[in-house]
């Protein structure tokens, strides 16, 4: 365990008898050509069928929780209906919340950050995700739980969300830091691209996600790590807010968690990221 906002295999095991305790599993898998070109996504339900913590439910990210009416994929869904997906998960009201990745934990993370930006704060990240679990020795199962829909009663938050029309003022001299969260190759513009355009919005800096793990699959590096490799950015950022982008508004959460755990748990994203940027002819990008 790495801080509060995480917790280990065997912790969550002594907590599964917890009945206020709602574990979810977020896992998506996104899928590339070899040769580039954009990713398309798998849902992580039949692996979710296959082996999952025990009672653990599914939160089906690209689908019940993204705006489907939406151009871009896994964009922000409306209070209605992220309300409606976490109620019937169980999730409201007195009810304190795990979530995990089968494999990469950002999508743990866009869980953690979906759950905070629509006003619930009682959520933690299992630390490695499924792997941990497994390797800890706990069982897995493929039973599907039954759970009592609640009713969920949230808010948003804008002040955790960034907007097109926020980076342009950014771009226009409003003071803040924009923070890059994809490989270093992509930053750079080099390589095949995923999106419209290759390249960066103009002044971020380059802290890509995997940087903050082990490894593609986790856990977390240790604090005295992220703080070392995150000081330059916050020093660059001190007094000014950060606004984190990545492709699609997925792996940029990796780095809002690492910054939330250095106590930086203001971080904006940029949800609509280079998917919504790069799609824009008339907006800058820079490479190299």
């Amino acid at each position: 365990m790495i801080g509060a906002m995480t917790l280990g295999a065997q912790e969550l095991f002594e907590e599964m008898e917890d009945p206020t305790l709602r574990i979810l599993d977020a896992t998506a898998f996104l899928m590339r050509e070899v040769d580039g070109g954009p990713y398309t996504v798998e849902s992580g339900r039949a692996t979710y069928e296959a082996a999952h913590i025990p009672g653990a439910l599914f939160a089906d990210i690209p689908g019940a929780l993204s705006d489907q009416d939406s151009p871009f994929p896994f964009a922000l869904p409306s209070l209605g209906q992220f309300a409606s997906a976490m109620g019937n998960l169980g999730v409201g009201e007195g009810t304190r919340v795990v979530v995990y990745a089968q494999q990469s934990p950002m999508w743990a993370t866009r869980m953690w950050w979906l759950l905070r930006y629509f006003g619930f704060d009682d959520v933690r990240v299992l630390d490695g995700g499924l792997l941990a679990w497994r390797e800890a020795g706990f069982a897995v199962s493929s039973a599907p739980p039954q759970p009592e829909a609640v009713s969920f009663l949230g808010r948003t938050r804008g002040e955790l969300l960034a907007t097109k029309d926020d980076v342009l003022e950014v771009l226009g001299g409003v003071p803040a830091c924009l923070v890059n969260a994809l490989p270093a190759k992509a930053f750079v513009g080099d390589g095949p691209g995923a999106y419209s355009r290759p390249g960066r919005i103009p002044g971020s800096l380059s802290v890509p996600s995997l940087g903050l793990l082990e490894s593609a699959t986790g856990p977390f590096r240790p604090l005295e790590y992220l703080r070392s490799l995150l000081a330059p950015m916050l020093s660059a950022a001190r007094d000014r807010p950060i606004i984190a982008y990545c492709g699609g508004g997925i792996s940029a959460t990796v780095d809002i968690f690492g910054l939330s755990l250095l106590g930086r748990d203001d971080v904006k994203l940029y949800d609509g990221s280079l998917t919504e940027w790069s799609a824009d002819d008339s907006l800058p990008l820079e490479v190299g």
